[in-house]
């Protein structure tokens, strides 16, 4: 199938303060969120993206602007509330280190598939919406240019750990163990059999091999040759 680019958006007002910012609308990308962007708009140039589908929050809207910016083309870019973040109910726009004196906070880093935010949404529904989306997404863009098509989804970092999870055949309770940075960039490729992730949370390194990615067969044992390395400089 095709090739799915998870990106996070850049780092915000809220994230450099120690809010849970959630769903709150008017969460910008802070100076260093948009050079976190527009560096993973810089990486992303040398892949010819199909598509750039994004959170309808602003954070995610503003990462996936640096990362069109830098394409030659012009990527279908429609904007999907399936990615949106997890509604974190009265949990939203309240301090971490407060949050992380409530009872439910162990429960999130130990068993979050028993979790349903107070005023909100479970865990396991947000992962569910999320991971069905991104596998619509992707049968559609290879439906429509073929299984060497590349996209970007421009999401949350726990919306991401979730999709990753998946992918990984990881149960939810054990997602906490990913780590998904502000615009960083997670690689998956959705298999006949099953996906196969190429990368987790990078910030850095060459991507041109995704414009040269072929369809996937059986699992190489010994691990393969790789793609090619960048060229010199």
């Amino acid at each position: 199938m095709a090739t799915v680019i998870l990106v996070r958006h850049g780092r915000t007002t809220a994230n450099a303060t120690g809010v849970l910012a959630g769903r709150t609308p008017g969460v910008s990308l802070d100076q260093v969120g948009r050079d976190q962007a527009v560096r993973t708009g810089e990486r992303l140039a040398a892949v010819p993206v199909v598509g750039v589908v994004s959170s309808p929050l602003e954070r995610c809207l503003q990462t996936s602007r640096f990362i069109l910016d830098r394409q030659s083309a012009s990527p279908h870019a429609p904007v999907d509330a399936d990615l949106t973040e997890c509604d974190y109910g009265q949990w939203q726009g309240r301090a971490l280190k407060d949050l992380a004196t409530e009872g439910l906070w162990s429960v999130v880093q130990s068993q979050p598939s028993a979790v349903t935010f107070p005023g909100g949404e479970s865990m396991a529904a947000m992962q569910a919406r999320s991971v069905a989306a991104v596998r619509r997404h992707d049968a559609a863009f290879e439906a429509e240019h073929g299984p060497g098509a590349v996209w970007v989804a421009v999401s949350h970092g726990d919306i991401i750990k979730s999709i990753l999870a998946d992918a990984l055949g990881m149960h939810l309770d054990l997602f906490q163990r990913i780590d998904v940075g502000p615009a960083s960039v997670s690689i998956v490729r959705y298999g006949a059999g099953r996906p196969t992730v190429h990368a987790t949370n990078t910030d850095a390194g060459d991507l041109s091999w995704l414009a040269q990615i072929t369809p996937a067969g059986d699992a190489p044992v010994g691990g393969g040759a790789g793609h090619s390395a960048p060229p010199s400089p």
